[in-house]
C-alpha cells in the first residue's frame, strides 16, 4: 500500500494512527485477504450510530425521538457514507482481490460505505471513543443536518425499530448467518430476531447492510400480519 497515500488519508481524516496496521485493515476488502475489514466495520457501525446520535441530540434539541431516529437513518445510510468515502478519496486506496477489482469494486457504494465504517472502528481501537467521535463530527461537518430530513421515507430497519419502540420493546438483533458466492460477488444472509415474540426472519443482500434491510422488511411483514 502506498505510504504517501496513507499519509494523505490520515491528514484528511485528521487522525494520525499509532498503529497503522489498523488503517491498512480498514481499507482491506474480504476478497483481498483473510485479514479484512468486516470486524472493524461491525465495530465502526456502532461507534458511528452513537456519535451521530449525540450530534443530533445536541443540534436538534427540540426534535422528538422518532424524528431523531429518522434523521439519523438518513445520515448513516449507504448513500451518505458513499459520499463521505468519495470526499476522502478511498477508491484508490482500497485493497481488493483481483476479481473484485476487475468488476469495479473500488467504485461500488456498498464497499466504500463499509470502508468508512471500518475507518471509524479503526480510529476507535487506535485512540478511543473521543477521537472517533471527533472524526465523525469532522466527516459530517459539510453535511446539512436538517429536521426536515425526518420526512424522508423510512427504510425497513428504521420502521421496525420505531414499531418496536412504540410497543415498548427492545431493539431487534441482527446476525450474519451465511455468505454465498465468490468473494468479489457475495450474497449475505442475515437473521433478524425479535426476542419478545421469539420470532426470527432472514433476508439476503449484496452487502451486510442490504441483508439487514431485507431481514427487517420480512420481520415487519410478519409482525403486521399478526395484527399487533
Amino acid at each position: 500500500m502506498n505510504p504517501s497515500g496513507l499519509a494523505a488519508l490520515q491528514a484528511r481524516l485528521g487522525h494520525a494512527f499509532s498503529d497503522e496496521r489498523l488503517l491498512q485493515r480498514a481499507l482491506t476488502h474480504r476478497s483481498y485477504s483473510a485479514e479484512h475489514n468486516e470486524r472493524l466495520e461491525f465495530l465502526g457501525d456502532s461507534v458511528l450510530g452513537l456519535a451521530v446520535s449525540h450530534l443530533l441530540y445536541t443540534r436538534l434539541a427540540r426534535q422528538a425521538e422518532g424524528d431523531l431516529s429518522r434523521v439519523r437513518a438518513n445520515l448513516v445510510r449507504q448513500d451518505t457514507l458513499h459520499g463521505i468515502a468519495q470526499r476522502l478519496g478511498l477508491s484508490s486506496l482500497l485493497r481488493l482481490g483481483e476479481g473484485e477489482a476487475r468488476s469495479g469494486g473500488s467504485a461500488r457504494p456498498s464497499i466504500l460505505a463499509d470502508a468508512v465504517e471500518a475507518l471509524i472502528g479503526a480510529v476507535y481501537l487506535d485512540a478511543g471513543f473521543g477521537p472517533a467521535q471527533a472524526l465523525v463530527q469532522r466527516l459530517y461537518a459539510e453535511i446539512e443536518i436538517d429536521p426536515r430530513m425526518s420526512a424522508a421515507a423510512k427504510d425497513p430497519k428504521t420502521e421496525l425499530q420505531e414499531w418496536l419502540q412504540g410497543h415498548k420493546m427492545k431493539l431487534p438483533a441482527y446476525r450474519v448467518v451465511g455468505t454465498l458466492g465468490a468473494a468479489h460477488k457475495q450474497t449475505f444472509e442475515v437473521e433478524c430476531e425479535v426476542p419478545e415474540f421469539g420470532l426470527v426472519e432472514r433476508g439476503n443482500g449484496g452487502s451486510r447492510r442490504a441483508g439487514e434491510q431485507a431481514a427487517a422488511s420480512a420481520m415487519l411483514e410478519r409482525l403486521k400480519s399478526r395484527g399487533r
